[in-house]
């Protein structure tokens, strides 16, 4: 019976866009020692919240989120890959490929609520439950790999063999006894170090971990304060996270076609390169309508203009400086402290052209 269920729950999650589904146990996970020393090295950052003692006992053990909990459904729902337009470089930026449409965080809840009122059909009456997308305390890669749904990447991304890793975990909490799928326990990633060496922040470790505080994606969405002047370079056109690293992973000639509710936004054409000089023009209220139902809101306009600024220098484009020396003005220190050194850096490359120019 608890086969069978199994199987008629996968199929109804498939309907409502889950592209996998796989069933482990609430064990605890064991790949927790490697999170507890993760956070020891200081690798989180200025993400706080992942290291209170009551998260970290969320971590340790998922019974700690819902004590009858008996098995954990684990999903997957796709995002379209990547466009191959290279750097962003010219006054043009880029933002990574799953934010370009709805935020996930708004649209999956609903797909799994109503999986969970499903699921509580075919049982007969309510089953207590908890369920996120990465909202939640838990190791969600720990989950899906133990769910037979991939591979943890040496880029730390989730990997399917036939599905690459372009792609959002989800997981229900359930109080009822599911058959767990074996585990995927074989890695593909073998010699492989292209994303290891494609990262341009060498923010990529050795354990399948990475060092948050030099990742673009952090960088340019956590980080709420200056970004260090020694890492901005490196930021590249980036202007909201990163795929560089996804981008160079073989297994992504696989990835599936992505959701449509994920897919570009007409209104904000994301998947269009930026132009950089025309969105450090961007008031509050033009900020909240050009992204309002995309996970940009998340980096806050302060935040996503620091960002702009960044690409902009990164340019070495003369033609940014007026809209860089107007950015001078703006309300918040942190766009003008970036906008400054954006203005800085281009008139030394200006400065070092014209040298090389000049020389006998």
């Amino acid at each position: 019976m608890s086969q069978d269920l199994k199987q008629i729950i996968k199929d109804k999650a498939r309907q409502l866009g889950f592209i996998l589904a796989g069933v482990t146990l609430p064990e605890s996970p064991p790949h927790y020692s490697t999170f507890e020393n993760w956070l020891a090295q200081g690798h989180h950052g200025t993400m706080n919240y992942l290291a209170t003692d009551r998260a970290r006992a969320h971590r340790a053990d998922p019974k700690n989120i819902l004590p009858e909990c008996k098995s954990i459904l684990v999903l997957a729902t796709a995002y379209d890959s990547p466009l191959p337009s290279g750097e962003g470089l010219g006054v043009r930026g880029k933002v990574a490929s799953y934010a370009h449409g709805d935020d996930y965080h708004n649209v999956l809840p609903a797909r799994m609520e109503e999986l969970v009122h499903f699921i509580e059909e075919q049982a007969g009456g309510p089953v207590k439950n908890r369920f996120y997308t990465d909202t939640g305390p838990i190791l969600e890669r720990d989950l899906a790999q133990r769910a037979g749904i991939g591979w943890i990447g040496k880029n730390t991304c989730l990997i399917h063999p036939k599905r690459g890793s372009y792609f959002f975990i989800s997981e229900i909490l359930l109080d009822l006894a599911l058959e767990p799928d074996p585990a995927f326990t074989t890695d593909h990633c073998g010699t492989c170090t292209r994303c290891i060496t494609a990262c341009p922040t060498d923010c990529i470790l050795p354990n399948r971990t990475l060092d948050a505080t030099r990742c673009i994606s952090y960088l340019t969405i956590e980080l709420k304060d200056d970004i260090p002047v020694e890492l901005r370079e490196k930021i590249g056109g980036w202007v909201f996270g990163c795929d560089i690293c996804q981008m160079v992973c073989p297994w992504n000639r696989f990835a599936a076609e992505g959701d449509p509710a994920f897919a570009d936004d007409p209104s904000s054409s994301l998947r269009t390169p930026l132009v950089l000089t025309d969105e450090l023009t961007l008031t509050p209220q033009a900020f909240n309508h050009r992204f309002k139902r995309t996970p940009v809101t998340r980096a806050k306009r302060r935040g996503y203009l620091r960002n702009v600024a960044v690409a902009l220098g990164n340019t070495g484009d003369k033609n940014a400086l007026p809209a860089l020396e107007n950015a001078l003005n703006d309300d918040e220190s942190l766009i003008r402290e970036h906008a400054q050194w954006a203005i800085d850096k281009i008139k030394e490359r200006e400065r070092a052209t014209h040298q090389d120019r000049t020389d006998p």
